[in-house]
């Protein structure tokens, strides 16, 4: 496994790299969901490349960037296990050169609400930094959990909209044994704040029950889940169902919708969803 910290490197591994190319972004501090990533582009492609960068970008004013955990060594150990042949570990300075100016940005509703709305800017700087990643990297293929769904469909949307020949590759939520959605932001949660976590993971099975049984209204799934999280103590900052593809807010299930869910459980900000077939 070779470690790249400059983008003169990783151009040259790339140019030397035979057969394609997977590519799984990642911010570190590592867990199964990621690693359950690599082992899709270690199946699929020739070459496996692992990002490791806290992008400063996409995170705003009092968000968590500089208390977001971090484990470089523990990461590495990982990486070498699942046979990753390069791991891209670039500092700010070489993704962000003086005087860059080469921002991104997706715009209409499914990235302009829910975490658009909530963490204003976030998505300029995820879009610019998938580019930059992407054109370091020249990838065949990117490979990306669904836990972030919107971010999936902002990334998808920047494709199209780049001409980049990218196939952005989805992967299902990989949770914990109780439920909660694997997260690197799982780390801050006390026991009880860990707890109350579960609300989410059981609103949304909730959700999938009454369509299953047969509800439709938009309006009292968005409020019955919202009920569970409330009972839980946790800071909601959203709920939607949404239209799968477009993410406009739905009335009615008549179509596969996702519920969208965003907390704060503490000092935490989580996220997760579920995809609604009716």
């Amino acid at each position: 496994m070779r470690t790249i910290t400059t983008v003169a490197e990783m151009t040259a591994a790339r140019d030397a790299a035979a057969g394609s190319v997977g590519l799984v972004p990642t911010m570190g501090f590592l867990h199964e969901g990621h690693l359950s990533l690599v082992r899709d582009a270690r199946a699929g492609c020739d070459t496996v490349a692992v990002s490791i960068f806290v992008n400063p970008a996409q995170f705003g004013p009092g968000e968590d960037l500089d208390r977001y955990p971090r484990d470089e060594e523990r990461d590495l150990a990982l990486l070498r296990d699942e046979g990753v042949d390069l791991v891209f570990m670039p500092p700010p300075e070489e993704v962000y050169p003086p005087g860059f100016g080469d921002w991104v940005e997706v715009r209409g509703p499914i990235a302009d609400r829910l975490e658009g709305e909530h963490r204003p800017g976030h998505f300029r700087g995820v879009a610019t930094v998938v580019a930059r990643l992407f054109r370091i990297v020249r990838p065949d293929r990117a490979y990306f959990g669904e836990k972030d769904a919107q971010q999936l469909r902002v990334i998808r949307r920047l494709m199209r909209d780049l001409g980049l020949p990218v196939d952005v590759v989805g992967r299902p939520i990989v949770r914990e044994p109780d439920g909660l959605a694997m997260s690197s932001r799982n780390a801050y949660l006390s026991p009880d704040d860990r707890a109350r976590a579960l609300s989410l993971s059981r609103s949304l099975a909730e959700a999938e029950q009454s369509v299953r049984e047969g509800e439709r209204d938009a309006s009292y799934i968005r409020e019955a889940a919202r009920r569970t999280l409330d009972a839980a103590g946790v800071g909601v900052d959203y709920v939607s169902v949404a239209d799968e593809n477009t993410l406009e807010e739905l009335e009615t299930i008549d179509r596969p919708a996702l519920l969208l869910l965003a907390v704060r459980v503490g000092a935490t900000r989580l996220i997760d969803n579920t995809l609604l077939v009716p």
